[in-house]
């Protein structure tokens, strides 16, 4: 069998299928391992090291291969360098991709999602959901950190006293708690929301409190695998009023719920509605945290971050920015400082 690991055409994605370590467990079951150049670069997986694991690395990888490993589905334009027949194992996002789904069909590819598998204990090891989420909802956290200008635990000197920031994370599965956890380490007063009653209990055991509105809808909204339902519209009234007036005393907004199959843009609270600032891309708002969803969130970075200040009241102009494609006005608060610094000749570093 020969197994192919494929590099990455989205610019913005720096993951790789497989590492070293994988590729020499795949060779002592007899496969045969070959990896396109430059597949582990973003990474910091040079190719030198997939040959010392016993991989060949070589631009014809692809050609002739059984098994074909990607972080993301296939692009069209890739398609044509499979072979009929070859397993494609990769994150699909199936949703609404009727025409990349039709693609892959008309090219004879066999198509395995990794996060449509089923969320079994056999399964964990392969749980690309949980995992990702864990890394996402920490990174959220620290480059809102470095978006939002001040520092995050409350600072006491002679001079005076900073409050400590304000963090409201919208969503507690395992990206928001991991969100909530990172913030309350690094010294903010986090609350949370979420629509399964499951989460008040996990969000407070992390220090955060919990803001629900907690009806009879609320106890029922929660499917048998863990997932929040699609509330009613009638809920969906009741909680963004009750976030919209919470949201204006905050610093920053994490949002990291996720209904499968539906894009955050639907299910997003319509904050703006009800104030000046809604939660997207748009506002002064937040950390936008899921997979990719729809056109509107292909706009987004590699893991969807749309990063911005939130405070209703504060003077700064709206800043956004994504993990690996930051916008010229987007620079971290202390780059900034030594700037002005430097320019006021009060420091030479």
């Amino acid at each position: 069998m020969r197994i192919a690991v494929a590099r990455e055409i989205d610019p913005a994605e720096g993951r790789v299928a497989a590492t070293p370590e994988t590729v020499k467990k795949m060779k002592g079951l007899g496969a045969e391992v070959a990896v396109e150049p430059g597949a582990g670069t973003k990474s910091g997986i040079p190719d030198a090291e997939f040959t010392a694991a016993g991989a060949t690395v070589t631009n014809g990888a692809l050609k002739d291969a059984d098994v074909v490993l990607k972080v993301r589905r296939p692009a069209a334009s890739e398609l044509a360098g499979y072979k009929r027949g070859a397993l494609v194992i990769a994150i699909m996002d199936p949703y609404g991709e009727d025409a990349a789904l039709k693609a892959m069909a008309d090219a004879g590819i066999t198509a395995f999602a990794m996060e449509l598998l089923p969320r079994i204990t056999r399964a964990q090891v392969m749980d690309v959901l949980s995992s990702q989420a864990n890394l996402a909802g920490y990174r959220a956290v620290i480059d809102a950190a470095a978006e939002y200008g001040r520092a995050l635990p409350m600072m006491m000197t002679a001079a005076g006293t900073v409050p400590a920031a304000k963090v409201f994370v919208m969503g507690a599965g395992v990206a928001g708690l991991q969100a909530i956890a990172t913030a309350r380490r690094l010294g903010a007063i986090v609350t949370a929301t979420d629509v399964r009653p499951a989460a008040k209990e996990q969000v407070e055991s992390l220090g955060a409190k919990f803001i629900a509105v907690e009806d009879e809808e609320f106890k029922q909204a929660e499917t048998a695998g863990g997932y929040a339902k699609e509330m009613s519209k009638d809920y969906q009234a009741k909680q963004a009023a009750l976030v919209a007036e919470h949201i204006k005393k905050q610093d920053i907004v994490v949002t990291t719920a996720l209904i499968p199959g539906s894009s955050p843009r639907k299910w997003s609270p319509r904050c703006g509605r009800a104030r000046s600032s809604s939660i997207s891309r748009s506002s002064a708002a937040a950390i936008a945290n899921s997979p990719r969803r729809g056109k509107w969130w292909k706009r987004a970075a590699s893991r969807s971050w749309a990063i911005a200040t939130c405070r209703a009241a504060s003077p700064r102009p709206l800043q956004v920015c994504t993990p690996r494609t930051f916008s010229p006005s987007s620079k971290s608060w202390w780059i900034k400082t030594r700037k002005r610094l430097r320019s006021s000749g009060t420091t030479r570093s």
